[in-house]
């Protein structure tokens, strides 16, 4: 009994290993269009789509960082400039990208750029704060896809989102969170109305890798900034040594980010290329054996795990 319940699970991943290392045909002739290419996953993976030998179409923020990623690869590779929080920048995109593409259409449209900060507990931060990261991370995503979706459904191609084990659960206050978990249900809502039309969606949930998004010193500077602007009130709840063990966490947690950011670029190249991707990756020993299995355990064991964990407000009962 035991020997036919081990070969049916050795079948299962043999056929698994084999499907997923199918590739789809024609790679130099399909477009992707990435954003967030300054720094990063994008960087990192429009360099290595281009190596690959696909059609890259990178946006930067920046012509600084534009000109920094044409000079790192071949001339294949074309750049744009893009604010994703700006709707007519996104719309002169789009017309960029469809001179390019023409009739084939946009392989690939990667969803990369983001913010991590302002982050703090809640009462620390104001409106502007929150809008601020909701504006890039969650309302760009959706402007940048649905400006571009025209042309990837006329390739019948691939969509990626990248969003965060943030998406799945919420370890701090402001804007990041709440925008991974909305870039969670348009990825869902989106991936069913694209089905009919033969495109394949996949979102990628990273752990905490380091990046200039996640720098220690940016990251502490935002949170003693918050701390600053709160109100005394607010300050003489939380308390000095709440604020001190918060920054000791930061640091900590910079510590245990990984620096392989191919552990990421690696599953959004497998979602572009792949004949079978997935729905769903997860990159990093923390999204695999952490964060993802707390996210189906009771609300309760979560809750205690990390108040166990996180320092405590002055005024705490």
């Amino acid at each position: 009994m035991w020997f036919y319940l081990v070969a049916l699970l050795g079948l299962f991943y043999l056929v698994r290993w084999y499907r997923e290392r199918q590739v789809v045909s024609h790679l130099p002739d399909k477009y992707v269009f990435i954003t967030g290419c300054d720094s990063g996953f994008g960087n990192l993976l429009a360099r290595q789509l281009d190596a690959r030998g696909l059609r890259v179409l990178a946006a930067c923020l920046t012509e600084k960082g534009a000109k920094q990623l044409r000079d790192q690869t071949s001339g294949k590779l074309e750049t744009v400039t893009l604010g994703v929080t700006k709707t007519e920048s996104v719309a002169a995109a789009a017309q960029w990208v469809k001179k390019r593409v023409g009739d084939r259409g946009l392989w690939g449209l990667v969803n990369n750029a983001g913010i991590a900060v302002p982050l703090a507990p809640n009462e620390w931060l104001t409106k502007k704060d929150f809008v601020t990261i909701i504006d890039v991370n969650l309302l760009g995503v959706i402007d940048v896809t649905l400006n571009l979706l025209p042309l990837v459904r006329k390739a019948r191609g691939r969509m990626v989102n990248v969003s965060s084990v943030g998406g799945r659960i919420a370890l701090c206050g402001g804007g990041y969170y709440i925008s991974k978990y909305g870039v969670e249900a348009f990825s869902d809502s989106l991936r069913r109305e694209t089905l009919f039309f033969g495109v394949k969606f996949a979102v990628i949930e990273p752990g905490y890798f380091r990046t200039n998004m996640t720098n220690n010193q940016r990251v502490s500077q935002n949170f003693q900034e918050s701390w600053d602007r709160a109100s005394p009130e607010v300050q003489e709840i939380y308390g000095e040594k709440f604020l001190a063990s918060y920054m000791k966490s930061i640091e900590l947690m910079d510590q245990l980010c990984r620096q392989d950011l191919h552990l990421v670029t690696d599953c959004m190249e497998h979602a572009l290329t792949a004949c079978h991707p997935h729905t769903r990756y997860s990159a990093g020993w923390d999204a695999k054996f952490l964060f993802v299995p707390m996210s189906y355990m009771p609300t309760f064991l979560v809750d205690a795990i990390f108040s166990w964990g996180l320092p405590r407000p002055a005024k705490a009962l």
